[in-house]
């Protein structure tokens, strides 16, 4: 009878729950076995923006220009440039003051949120990690001192976790792993294709961009969760 009771009593307990108090042991013992807690999540909203290359970067500010500091980024050696462009989508629609990250890349590319592309006239930009860029949709790119038409390089940012080697072992995680991202609060919820990027100069991030965020109403609430 007492096994009867104590199976009907485990039998009960809400599945997410168990999982939730799974994952939490595990990181703790995860942090503890390496001789530290566990790892410190931030959770960024990443704004349109682009990427330039040197070529581009000459014609559009001029020959031998560099990109000009205005603020760190939360990943070392990225940062928020003075520069910014004009972006010309389909039927002359325009983004004006579109900010500049640096430092420069090998392709140019330009990262929007969905409401973005639609403002510009763009119903087909697909959602992929930075720098995977072929066959999407180009555009028109204006700075102070010339004009690129971008072939390609336009995509909708799919949501990313950046780690070092430490956290994804602690996450049990390896580069191109798919994690959930749950965020909660009144408009909470979860995402569940959470790209792994791994560099040993990564800090624990998670960058999603405006729509997302705002979907999920991330800057109303801390009770934020990552997991495998």
């Amino acid at each position: 009878m007492a096994s009867t009771t104590i199976a009907n009593s485990v039998g009960s307990i809400n599945r997410a729950m168990v999982e939730e108090i799974v994952r939490q042991v595990a990181l703790e013992y995860l942090g503890k076995d390496k001789g530290g807690s566990a790892p410190v999540l931030t959770v960024q909203a990443s704004s349109r923006h682009m990427h330039v290359c040197r070529e581009d970067m000459d014609v559009l500010f001029g020959p031998g220009t560099e990109l000009t500091f205005d603020r760190p980024l939360y990943q070392e050696g990225n940062f928020a440039a003075k520069e910014t462009v004009t972006i010309v989508g389909p039927r002359s629609r325009v983004i004006s003051n579109l900010r500049i990250l640096g430092p420069m890349r090998k392709q140019s590319q330009v990262e929007l949120a969905f409401t973005d592309a639609i403002m510009l006239g763009f119903s087909d930009i697909p959602v992929r990690l930075s720098g995977d860029i072929a066959g999407t949709p180009g555009a028109i790119i204006i700075g102070p001192k010339g004009v690129v038409e971008l072939k390609e390089g336009l995509i909708r940012a799919a949501i990313h976790v950046h780690m070092n080697p430490a956290e994804a072992a602690q996450f049990g995680v390896a580069k191109g792993d798919r994690m959930k991202l749950r965020i909660g609060g009144k408009a909470g919820l979860t995402f569940d294709n959470v790209h792994v990027r791994i560099d040993p100069t990564s800090r624990l991030n998670v960058h999603m961009d405006t729509d997302e965020a705002n979907a999920c109403g991330l800057h109303l609430t801390k009770d934020i969760e990552l997991y495998k």
